[in-house]
């Protein structure tokens, strides 16, 4: 659980710092037979700037919760 929390922190620190992330699919446009086309695809992530806080919260709370039950 703690290991959890650290990672939401780190996680969300880098969410603060930006606010998206792309990356490539392939897609098969036309598949008749033997012949094959595919195409390259870009899709985007985004998220608005208060989930990092959000984010970095819970896991400052997980964290908290966690030291307390000791």
């Amino acid at each position: 659980m703690k290991v959890f929390s650290i990672v939401l922190i780190v996680a969300g620190i880098l969410m603060l710092f930006s606010n998206s992330f792309s990356f490539t699919t392939k897609e098969k446009v036309v598949d008749a037979g033997p012949i094959q086309i595919s195409a390259d695809k870009q899709r985007d992530v985004t998220w608005p700037t208060y989930a990092g806080g959000i984010v970095v919260a819970a896991g400052v709370i997980m964290l908290v919760v966690t030291q307390k039950k000791k």
